[in-house]
């Protein structure tokens, strides 16, 4: 059982808005669903980084802080005259397009710095998820032995089911045990598994494209 997304991971972190106080399954003996990225978000490890993180980090965010208020002063004379050369009778519009245009590199550009600045929180963030990520399968299979289950659906992929089918709680009391906490800060050179695994793919890719080299075949004899 895989995360999907970081996102859904973030915006799934209630634990009673999706079942899991459910104390025991009682549906149909042997099926069960289970939501993994709210699991995920109500685990400890994650909602200990989650608190850990702006303390860990807090020198990029007041840099991004300084930066997006910067920036929205360097905005704010700029959309006033856009506003009222607009109002002028018989504004240039090409003028007006300039402007414009202008107010949206800066905002862009702007937007790209501020995410470059926070680039270490989201990879903070994505190396913890990855760290639970990797003990959600075996916690998983615990809880299904324990709860002699055979077969997890994906809540996400159920059109309804009853809370009585629900294995979100089970799981994240395995997942707690197996990982009570987690890093917050990766190791330098660190990579989202995304990522090293397409750069495995392209090393293997240049690999077999490069002439074999060495070990020439011996000329015949005949």
């Amino acid at each position: 059982m895989k995360l999907k997304t970081i996102a859904l991971a973030l915006a799934l972190g209630s634990a009673s808005a999706v079942g899991l106080a459910q104390p025991a399954l009682a549906g149909v003996p042997g099926i069960a669903v289970a939501n993994p990225e709210a699991i995920v978000a109500a685990s400890n490890a994650f909602k200990v980084a989650q608190q850990q993180r702006p303390v860990t980090y807090k020198a990029q965010i007041d840099q991004a802080t300084a930066r997006r208020d910067a920036i929205q002063a360097q905005l704010k004379p700029l959309y006033e005259k856009l506003d009222a050369d607009s109002k002028k009778p018989g504004a240039d519009r090409n003028a007006l397009q300039q402007q414009a245009l202008q107010i949206r590199q800066i905002e862009q550009s702007g937007q790209a710095e501020i995410n470059q600045i926070l680039a270490p929180l989201q990879l903070s963030q994505q190396y913890v998820l990855e760290q639970i990520g990797d003990k959600l399968d075996q916690a998983t299979q615990q809880a299904m032995d324990k709860q002699k289950v055979t077969l997890v659906l994906d809540s996400g992929s159920v059109v309804k089911a009853d809370q009585s089918y629900n294995l979100n709680q089970a799981i994240l009391t395995e997942l707690n045990v197996l990982i009570p906490s987690a890093q917050l800060v990766p190791p330098a050179g660190w990579m989202p598994r995304a990522q090293r695994e397409q750069q495995a793919q392209e090393q293997a890719a240049q690999a077999a494209q490069q002439p074999a080299q060495g070990n020439p075949q011996a000329p015949s004899g005949r």
